[in-house]
């Protein structure tokens, strides 16, 4: 009896089979079947039976689950949860009133601890972060319903932003769309049109590929709409991320038009600002952060040629956040695989992944460069099974 499988399981069978180092030969001489065999089954030629594929689990020593289903990290979702489930309770909290006998810290120290949570959050601290943020949330909201004014709202709608950030980094979008639901309505509170304007530049972004009523770009130009009129540094700033966010939106859609009117936009408006605002709402815009969304978009619109070109003439600070640091370092690994170069690729994941454990493990881009290497690679190397075997390839 075939499996029925929507990526062929031959393709799973060569994964395990390449990061047990052995040869299609060498697996096929521990099995009861041949190897032209497992040769066509692996090029999807013919379908793997469940007898076929109990026999190439036993003989890997691997659970058949490897070979049937869709690869998942053996702890990473629960972990996930774990460390998801707080944040999740407490944005529940919003429309309940104050707390009964809740004694909440003066407002100015609940902004620094907001701050420090979005700081914490860009240098990948994500279950640090998380762990802290329940309790923000809750005495921020005790003191929104009893001692209402706007640092508190500015406050409350920073934290939620923290929930979704780290919502998204651990790839529950879900919960990231309720965490800026929550943030549109402290923002709104609060009459801050730059907040505002960030929480539909996130609401954007959740928007990928196959974004076919361009929902996305309209929630962009929606923020752009929230800071017509507005001429200071920080509005200038906020808007001129929206363009980078509205170019990296663009890229999914395959539209270069788009990508580079976007891009000239942002690079004027951070003419503007001066050269770069890290500081602003920790959005790190500026000509720096321009460059390195015009390498994204060429990555996601795969011009990997292009992309090379532009990683190798792209040199990242020591001041570089630690988030946006990785997510290039993963996107060059990319493109140096898939411009053979395999080695570099595996050198800047491990980089990568020195810099930011929580978030790389995490990223849908990881997985993708780090099956891609295993299926280049003739034999893989020790670095390359371990780097599978930390994300439960």
């Amino acid at each position: 009896m075939p499996l029925h499988d929507d990526e062929h399981t031959g393709a799973r069978i060569k994964e395990q089979r390449k990061l047990a180092r052995l040869t299609q030969r060498q697996l096929a001489d521990r099995m009861p079947y041949s190897y032209s065999l497992l040769n066509q089954v692996e090029c999807g030629r013919r379908a793997a039976t469940i007898a076929f594929v109990s026999a190439v689990a036993r003989a890997l020593r691997i659970d058949v689950a490897a070979l049937t289903g869709p690869p998942a990290a053996s702890d990473t979702h629960h972990d996930r949860r774990a460390i998801l489930t707080p944040v999740r309770e407490v944005l529940d909290l919003h429309d309940l009133g104050p707390v009964d006998a809740l004694t909440a810290r003066p407002v100015a120290a609940l902004a620094v601890e907001a701050d420090r949570l979005c700081r914490q959050v860009r240098a990948t601290h994500l279950k640090k972060a998380a762990q802290d943020l329940p309790g923000l949330i809750i005495e921020l909201t005790h003191t929104a319903w009893t001692a209402p004014a706007t640092p508190v709202w500015q406050a409350l709608a920073s934290a939620y932003r923290t929930a979704s950030d780290i919502a998204l980094k651990l790839g529950h979008l879900d919960l990231a769309r309720i965490a800026l639901d929550r943030m549109a309505w402290a923002a709104e509170r609060a009459s801050d049109p730059c907040l505002a304007a960030i929480r539909q530049y996130k609401r954007g972004l959740l928007y990928k590929a196959g974004d076919t009523r361009g929902t996305g770009q309209r929630l962009i130009a929606a923020g752009q709409q929230l800071l017509a009129g507005e001429t200071s540094r920080e509005a200038l700033a906020v808007a001129g991320q929206l363009h980078l966010g509205a170019s990296a939106l663009a890229a999914r859609a395959e539209d270069r038009a788009a990508v580079e009117l976007h891009l000239a936009a942002a690079r004027d408006l951070a003419d503007r600002v001066g050269g770069e605002a890290p500081e602003v709402h920790w959005l790190s815009f500026g000509h720096r952060n321009a460059d390195l969304h015009c390498f994204g978009a060429a990555v996601t619109m795969r011009q990997y040629d292009d992309a090379l070109g532009q990683a190798r003439g792209i040199k990242l600070p020591a001041s570089t956040l630690t988030s946006r640091r990785a997510r290039y370092l993963v996107d060059r690994a990319r493109v140096e695989m898939e411009t053979g170069h395999l080695d570099a690729s595996l050198k800047n994941l491990g980089a990568a992944r020195r810099a930011a454990p929580e978030q790389v493990r995490h990223y849908p881009g990881t997985r993708e460069t780090i099956s891609g290497l295993v299926h280049s690679s003739r034999r893989t190397p020790d670095a390359l099974g371990r780097m599978a075997a930390w994300i439960g390839l």
